[in-house]
């Protein structure tokens, strides 16, 4: 992809929501960085620490639960235990059963992202599999987390 397509590096105020996460030694892979599978690890532990946090997910038991149907990172800058890490979060299009969120990783108290991704939930009944629209919690907690929302620490 050239460089006048590629989405420019999103500072923390562009993210409602930002969420303190810790690297661990085993993330790292023989390059001395953290390997590009764990993003994807950071991104599910941010949105979903928000959501148990928040009331809108109970992982055992809620009717309703979220597949990934999509995702993707970019990279900008590397991360390495023991990197203090920060996960800004946003929703950028909420449906009737679906959500697209888009996170980025910050580097200690780097302004820029290390990183920045996304991916696509489509709730759907936990029994039968079948799309389910968005539980009235979860469908709050998701709106309170849009892109034009002012950060919350």
């Amino acid at each position: 992809m050239s460089a006048e397509h590629r989405a420019p590096r999103e500072t923390r105020a562009a993210y409602p929501r930002l969420v303190p996460l810790t690297t661990r030694w085993g993330d790292n892979d023989v390059y001395g960085h953290v390997n590009n599978v764990v993003y994807y690890a950071f991104f599910d532990t941010a949105v979903n620490g928000i959501l148990v946090e928040a009331g809108a997910l109970d992982i055992a038991r809620s009717p309703v639960i979220g597949l990934v149907v999509e995702t993707g990172c970019r990279y900008f800058a590397s991360v390495a235990f023991p990197d203090r890490i920060t996960a800004g979060v946003r929703v950028a299009h909420l449906g009737r059963t679906s959500v697209r969120y888009e996170i980025a990783i910050f580097r200690d108290d780097d302004g820029e992202a290390a990183a920045q991704g996304h991916f696509v939930h489509v709730y759907v009944d936990r029994e039968t599999r079948r799309p389910a629209p968005l539980p009235e919690r979860l469908r709050a907690v998701l709106t309170e987390l849009a892109a034009d929302t002012p950060p919350v620490p």
